[in-house]
C-alpha cells in the first residue's frame, strides 16, 4: 500500500496542470487523455508509446495509437513528462513534473537504462542558475556507455 500513496497525491496535481495546460491551448481534457495520464503515472517509469498503448489496453481502454502520440505531445509541452532518448530508434518517455531529475547511464550495448543520482549535478545546475538570476526548473543528464 506504500507504493500506491505517493501516486494517489501526484495525480490530482498532474491533472490540474495538464487541464490548465489544454484550456490554454483550447483543448479540452477528454476522458481518454485522463486514462492516457492515469496510465502514465501508473507506470511509474520510463516508457514507449506502444508499451502505454498496451497498458491501455491491459486496464481494458481502446486509445488509439495517433491519440497517445498526439497526448505524448501535449504532456511533453505541459512539462509533465519528458523525452529520453536511448538510441535514434528508441523513444522513452518519463514523468518530470515536480519530481527530482533523473539523471541516466545508458548502455548502448545492451540498451538497459540506469539511473544514477549526482547530488553534485544539482548543486552546480543551481549555482550556474543562481548566477544568472535564473531559477531552474530541472536538467537532464544521460551518459552513454558500453562494455569495454
Amino acid at each position: 500500500m506504500e507504493d500506491f500513496q505517493p501516486r494517489i497525491s501526484i495525480a490530482e496535481p498532474l491533472c490540474a496542470v495538464f487541464r490548465r495546460e489544454l484550456k490554454k491551448q483550447g483543448q479540452k481534457y477528454t476522458p481518454e487523455r485522463a486514462q492516457i495520464l492515469e496510465s502514465i503515472i501508473r507506470l511509474d517509469d520510463l516508457f514507449q508509446a506502444e508499451q502505454l498503448q498496451e497498458e491501455l489496453k491491459r486496464a481494458g481502454f481502446r486509445v488509439s495509437k495517433a491519440t497517445i502520440y498526439r497526448t505524448i505531445k501535449l504532456l511533453q509541452e505541459a512539462g509533465i513528462i519528458q523525452q529520453v532518448l536511448v538510441d535514434s530508434e528508441q523513444t522513452h518517455y518519463q514523468l518530470a513534473y515536480g519530481r527530482r531529475p533523473r539523471d541516466l547511464l545508458v548502455r548502448v550495448d545492451t540498451n538497459e537504462m540506469i539511473p544514477i543520482e549526482i547530488p553534485e549535478l544539482i548543486a552546480i545546475r543551481d549555482r550556474i542558475c543562481r548566477e544568472r538570476g535564473l531559477e531552474p526548473h530541472g536538467h537532464r543528464l544521460q551518459i552513454y556507455a558500453a562494455a569495454r
